[in-house]
Formats: C-alpha cells, structure tokens, sequence
C-alpha cells in the first residue's frame, strides 16, 4: 500500500500539492504573457488577468473544497480520540473547526473576486483566508498542548508551534511593508499597478510585502502537511438507513412505508461521516 492510500491522508497532501500548484501556475502564465514582474508579485496579481484567473479562480475553488473536508475529517479525529470529560478540548475542537470553514470560504471569495475587479471583497476574503486562517493554526496549536503526551508526541506541537510563528512573522511583516507602501504611493493607484521598476518610490516595502505574501501562503498551507502522519490512522464512513423500501408518499401497490421485519439495507462510503 502507497502511503497517500492510509487512512485518509491523501486529503491534506492533495491540499497542499493542489493549492502550491494553483500559485505556481498563475505565477508562470501570468509571467510569460507578461502580465506581471517576474520578480516576486502578489499572488492576486497573477490571477487578476486573463486567462491565468479563469483557472485561478477554478482551482483555489477545488482548493477550498480539500480544505473543507480536511477540516472537517481533523475535527472528527479529534473528537473521536478525546473524552468528553475534557470540555476544554471539546470546545476548542469545535471553534477550530467553524474557524476551518470560514478560512476556507474566504479562499473562494479570493478565487472568485480579483484585486482590480472589486478590491474591497478580495481584501475581505484575503483576511478570511489568512487572518482566520492564523486563528485555525492557533486554535490547533491549543490542541496539540492539551493532547500530548498521550494522543501525540511533543514534537508535533513544537513543529505546529514554529509553522505558527512563521505565519505571525509573515503577517506582521505583510502589514507593516504594505502599510509603508500606500504611504508613501499617495494618489497612485497602486491596486492596478502590476509592474514595478527597481529603483522607483516604494519599490522596497513592495518586494517586502510580496514576498511576506509568498511567506504567509506557503506558511499556511504547510501547517496542513503536519496532517499527513495523523490522517493515515483515520477512516470516516456515511450509513444510511432505509426508512422505506419506495419512495413515494403513499402506500403504492399495497406496499407500506414501513415494513416491519424487513431488515435495514445500509451504504457505506468513505470520506463523508461516521466514526474512526
């Protein structure tokens, strides 16, 4: 067995090879058609002209999909390895998870809102994705606290931990550099700027806001690879259970809805719900 086929841990590596590839791509076409620098650009300036943001915006779509589902699969694990005599990580648990999804909304809202085309709901997305974002890694950082040693070891903590302060570093970095940018670009329209000239005012913080930008995504979506080894001993399943052996809303042929003795037929799939 390949060890992307364990448990399901194909889910955060898909993730992470799935939302690299989404930047790596727009960052090539975008260069080659000579959309953008190829020096270090916003990642939403490599998706902002066509035809890089068409498949952008499809992919960091797919993306928030795998994030949805990682979210939710790490949420049942944590759930299911912990008692419910321990509240405090019950309710961490829960507040991670409703932090995963909103991060992972905001990534379609980023997909599907370019910076030139309305900058404010990118901008609204770009803080759901990475602000929220933070919060998630934070919120699981927690958990890793509580859960060690017995659940895990505390060297994945540590690893949550460092992954943490990277993306806390890019951030603050981010906003300061972008923050001394603005100002000093006063009546520039610096959101539909997409080359720069070295040398030029506010060049500096430019280069240091992109590459805070390129630090803070690969810094978030790396947090996911420390999934990989926890997944690989988690399956989650869907049951259903026939209430009827039809589906109309009344008898048809003389058959009832509910047929007493007959046994239940179930469906099993994976990915979807149950238990570990």
């Amino acid at each position: 067995m390949w060890w992307f086929q364990e448990g399901l841990c194909i889910l955060p590596a898909a993730l992470v090879i799935w939302t690299a590839a989404s930047f790596v791509f727009a960052y090539i076409t975008a260069v080659v058609l000579k959309h953008v620098d190829p020096l270090v650009p916003y990642i939403s300036d490599t998706g902002t002209v066509a035809p890089e943001r068409c498949v952008f915006g499809i992919m960091l779509d797919i993306s928030a999909f795998l994030g949805i589902a990682t979210v939710y699969v790490r949420y049942k694990q944590v759930e299911a390895l912990t008692d419910e005599e321990e509240p405090k990580v019950h309710r961490l648990n829960g507040l991670g998870l409703v932090l995963g999804f909103i991060s992972s909304f905001g990534m379609c809202v980023v997909a599907n809102f370019q910076k030139t085309t309305l900058f404010s709901m990118h901008l609204v997305g770009a803080v759901l994705t990475f602000g929220v974002g933070a919060l998630y890694i934070l919120v699981q950082t927690g958990l890793s606290v509580l859960m060690q040693p017995h659940i895990h070891s505390r060297t994945i903590y540590l690893v949550r931990l460092g992954i943490g302060l990277w993306t806390l570093t890019s951030i603050v970095s981010m906003f300061i550099s972008s923050v001394i940018m603005y100002s000093s670009l006063v009546g520039v329209d610096v959101v539909n700027k997409l080359h720069w000239t070295p040398g030029e005012t506010g060049y500096t913080p430019h280069i240091i806001s992109t590459v805070s930008e390129w630090s803070l995504a690969f810094s978030f979506i790396s947090f996911f690879l420390t999934y990989i080894r926890d997944f690989q001993k988690i399956t989650l399943r869907a049951e259903a259970d026939l209430q009827s052996s039809h589906l109309y809303d009344w008898p048809h042929h003389g058959v009832v809805s509910s047929r007493p003795g007959k046994r239940e037929v179930s469906e099993s799939s994976p990915l979807l719900a149950g238990a570990t």
